[in-house]
């Protein structure tokens, strides 16, 4: 074992624990960021402009900016939600995002280190013991660190090992395949527009999507319904919007939580983050910002921890979180679940974004990541349209 005693190991080198090695790092701690590489995580790679100016993003790490999203029902009816003049969706490369976001932790002072994580150990001595292997059949090696973050994604080795009930939380199962944009600008694809399809065809408790990234294209769809043939939806998809021409560049797939945990830390020396805390937006399924937001959360608790040794420090970050984004999480948790559940739901969900309000606040919320209280009539009169949409008291053409 290494005789070299880091203050910081984060496990995982994704958004969440690239962005606490580079916050760490720069407050002058000793940080090793270990990473198994060799993985790109099912993402459309939608961020907010909050996201850039928040992290310091350069706008070259943007492959395509939204303009817009089109919103289609079970009978194929489509509603665009135009952004308007307040800004753009920015869309990232997850396998350049990273990348970069793990170069700028290690241009900041961490360690970076490519090897999968295998468990803590302990001794009478300071700090927990990292295991890991650098291949796959290589031994056993070792590293020592004051504290370590869990940022190793969801169903995180880390949280199951250390925080109890990690392995409880429930998932959404992605899949995408990022295809070559088409050549032609049409009805099924502009690379302006994010299109969302709420259809139980393509699945049954989530949405599906056709993302633009530029030269590329994601091409998804999400379920918690483990019989549900994702392959098979989107293969449907590609089918149904004349994309079977374009060139496969990839296939990805992954769990997605959908609920924070309610303990992030283990009451003395790890502390998870990101996927690994549960912290993507249920209904949206949205995770880059919340991602990053979260490792900058786990950092700054990180801090005091190592100042003062004190293991009740780190539920800071935790409850800071759910302070912050608590809110949005439990109203899109309640979008999902009542909105999702059956197709004539999803068809008057659908018909809901076509109000100048709904689309309005939707968008005021996202690029400002918190609900909006500028305008409490509009609340209330969305509030009103969405009981009777839910009740069928309106027409959903």
């Amino acid at each position: 074992m290494s005789e070299t005693i880091y203050d910081v190991a984060v496990i995982g080198g994704g958004p969440t624990g690239a962005t606490a090695a580079t916050d760490l790092a720069r407050a002058g701690h000793s940080v090793l960021l270990i990473e198994r590489g060799g993985r790109i995580k099912p993402c459309g790679g939608a961020v907010p402009p909050r996201l850039m100016e928040d992290f310091e993003i350069p706008q070259s790490l943007l492959v395509a900016r939204a303009r817009s999203a089109r919103m289609i029902a079970p009978s194929n009816r489509a509603v665009d939600m135009p952004v308007g003049e307040i800004g753009y969706v920015g869309m990232v490369d997850r396998e350049e995002f990273d990348e970069w976001l793990r170069k700028r932790a290690e241009a900041n002072g961490a360690k970076r280190l490519t090897a999968t994580f295998e468990r803590i150990e302990r001794d009478d001595h300071e700090g927990a013991i990292i295991c890991f292997r650098r291949k796959r059949g290589g031994d056993i090696e070792q590293v020592r660190a004051k504290l370590v973050i869990g940022a190793d994604g969801a169903r995180s080795a880390v949280a199951k090992q250390n925080i109890p009930g990690a392995e409880k939380t429930p998932c959404v199962f992605a899949y995408h395949e990022i295809i070559e944009s088409p050549d032609v600008v049409s009805d099924n694809y502009d690379p302006s527009r994010c299109d969302v399809f709420y259809q139980g065809k393509l699945s049954p408790d989530f949405y599906a999507w056709v993302f633009p990234h530029g030269k590329t294209a994601s091409i998804g769809v999400g379920s918690a319904n483990k019989g549900f043939s994702l392959r098979g939806a989107v293969s449907t998809m590609r089918d149904e919007l004349d994309l079977t021409k374009c060139e496969t560049v990839r296939r990805e797939g992954a769990p997605i939580p959908l609920k924070p945990l309610k303990r992030w830390d283990n009451g003395r020396d790890v502390i998870v983050a990101g996927d690994a805390a549960g912290i993507v937006a249920p209904a949206s399924g949205e995770g880059i910002y919340y991602a990053m937001i979260g490792g900058r959360f786990v950092a700054e608790a990180a801090q005091k921890f190592l100042v003062t040794g004190e293991a009740k420090a780190l539920r800071a970050a935790r409850k800071r979180f759910m302070k912050e984004h608590g809110k949005v999480f439990w109203v899109l948790g309640m979008m999902q679940y009542f909105w999702y559940s059956s197709d004539k739901r999803r068809e008057r969900f659908v018909t809901m974004c076509d109000d100048k309000d709904v689309q309005q606040l939707t968008w005021q919320a996202y690029m400002n990541k918190r609900l909006v209280r500028a305008k409490p009539m509009a609340h209330i009169k969305i509030f009103l349209k969405d009981c009777a949409h839910l009740l069928g008291l309106r027409a959903t053409a």
